[in-house]
């Protein structure tokens, strides 16, 4: 798959293959208690998306509080199923999860989510590029 521009940020995918473009997105979600949910933030950040910083196209992690509940959902964006399988094993659908999630989440999700990517506004720049604390591109 790679993209079709439409505007400076917006690409629709087609089937030619191009380098560092998101064609498939790995979704994982899982809850923890209000009470809980800075701490798994932080921990979830170290433990988990800092591995995936130089190894997916990009990382973006979600928060919703809720009033018994706090969800995080992250999405990470890869070139290719085959990309993704080098970090997440020969099943990408596969879930692993970290150490301390027994302790952190109210049930630990069976699964994640893989989405072929459509149409894209995410800006992805060589694999490993990520955006820094004031927003620049690393």
């Amino acid at each position: 798959m790679s993209g079709r521009r439409l505007t400076p940020n917006l690409w629709v995918m087609t089937e030619e293959a191009t380098t560092n473009r998101a064609t498939v997105a790995r979704i994982w979600r899982g809850r923890t208690t209000p009470e809980r949910a800075d701490e798994y933030e932080a921990y979830s950040y170290r433990a988990g998306i800092e591995p995936l910083i130089g190894k997916a196209l990009a990382v973006e992690v979600f928060r919703e509080d809720r009033e018994d509940e706090t969800e995080f959902v992250t999405i990470s964006y890869w070139e290719s199923v085959e990309a993704m399988s080098r970090f997440a094993g020969a099943d990408p659908k596969a879930i692993h999860h970290l150490e301390r999630d027994p302790e952190f989440l109210i049930e630990l999700p069976d699964g994640v989510q893989i989405l072929t990517v459509r149409v894209s506004t995410v800006p992805i720049g060589p694999a490993g590029a990520h955006i820094d604390e004031a927003g620049q591109r690393v």
